[in-house]
């Protein structure tokens, strides 16, 4: 594989391309905004200088990667020549259909489809294409150019031979790749999702404050983040979108999302993308502060 085309320009597609486009790949980004484009360019050159800043990559390297990388928001060119497409567009199945289906019809009947869901079923993206053995989720964690594991998950038809690809990929990549299998939430988000729900719950009950909470993880078991910090950096809706796929998936009201959680997520309350969650976030400080709704 050579040609690597992402689909989304957000934050998980650009530091998927980064990721790639360090490592050798030529990555084309795909998005129909040419703004969120230009922007996914500046967040992986300030990435790039911070890894030089730190002695990380040198200069050359930077200036390398971002050769490796180029924009386009017509769908049908960016994807022809693809080898591999990875999916990182907003987490709602119909518009992960709609782009598999188009993805189907414009690349080549060689390309691996690969998807960066965090829980839809990959079987079920799979049935919007003629390929589903060539389709494969590829579930890289936030921030991709940190984190070293990628979640590798088989749809039903997904074929070994494809699996062992995106696996040996993934190593290229300098991640730690783990193959699951295609059931709600996978493994990294049905662990997961339930832990911030019960956290958003004994907070909705009065149970502890926001910072007890996360220093209670934090501290005594040893996690880097605490639940509810975490939530507000995966974004609020996208728990409550996972925890929603958990609950429809296996039919158990253990997965029902806390009405705090849907509260939040309602007005608007999104995390750190909307500067308010469970904590406040002000651009360029670095100071956690709680939310005053939790004070």
């Amino acid at each position: 594989m050579k040609n690597i085309a992402v689909i989304g320009a957000g934050t998980m597609g650009n530091g998927i391309a980064h990721v790639f486009a360090q490592n050798g790949f030529h990555v084309t980004i795909i998005d129909v905004s040419l703004s969120q484009l230009e922007h996914a360019v500046a967040t992986i050159t300030r990435n790039l200088d911070r890894q030089v800043a730190k002695g990380g990559i040198t200069e050359e390297q930077k200036k390398a990667t971002l050769a490796n990388i180029v924009l386009d928001s017509s769908f049908v060119d960016g994807v022809k020549d693809a080898d591999l497409v990875v999916e990182a567009a907003s987490e709602k199945i119909d518009v992960k259909l709609e782009i598999f289906d188009r993805l189907d019809k414009f690349c080549p009947r060689t390309t691996i489809l690969a998807t960066n869901t965090s829980s839809i079923s990959i079987s079920k993206i799979a049935s919007a294409t003629g390929r589903a053995d060539k389709v494969i989720g590829m579930h890289f964690m936030n921030p991709v150019p940190v984190m070293k594991l990628v979640e590798i998950i088989n749809g039903y038809a997904t074929s070994p031979e494809v699996t062992s690809q995106i696996v040996e990929l993934s190593k290229q990549l300098g991640k730690i790749p783990c193959v699951v299998n295609d059931y709600p939430g996978f493994i990294a988000n049905r662990i997961l999702m339930p832990m911030i729900n019960e956290a958003v719950y004994s907070l909705f009950e009065g149970v502890a404050g926001v910072e007890e909470i996360d220093t209670v993880m934090k501290l005594g078991m040893a996690h880097p983040m605490g639940p509810l910090q975490l939530a507000d950096f995966i974004g609020l809706d996208v728990c409550l979108s996972i925890l929603q796929v958990l609950q429809a998936g296996f039919g158990n009201p253990k997965y029902a999302p806390c009405p705090l959680l849907v509260n939040m997520v309602t007005a608007g309350k999104l995390g750190v993308k909307s500067g308010e969650g469970f904590y406040t976030y002000t651009p360029g400080s670095k100071e956690l502060v709680v939310s005053k709704r939790f004070k």
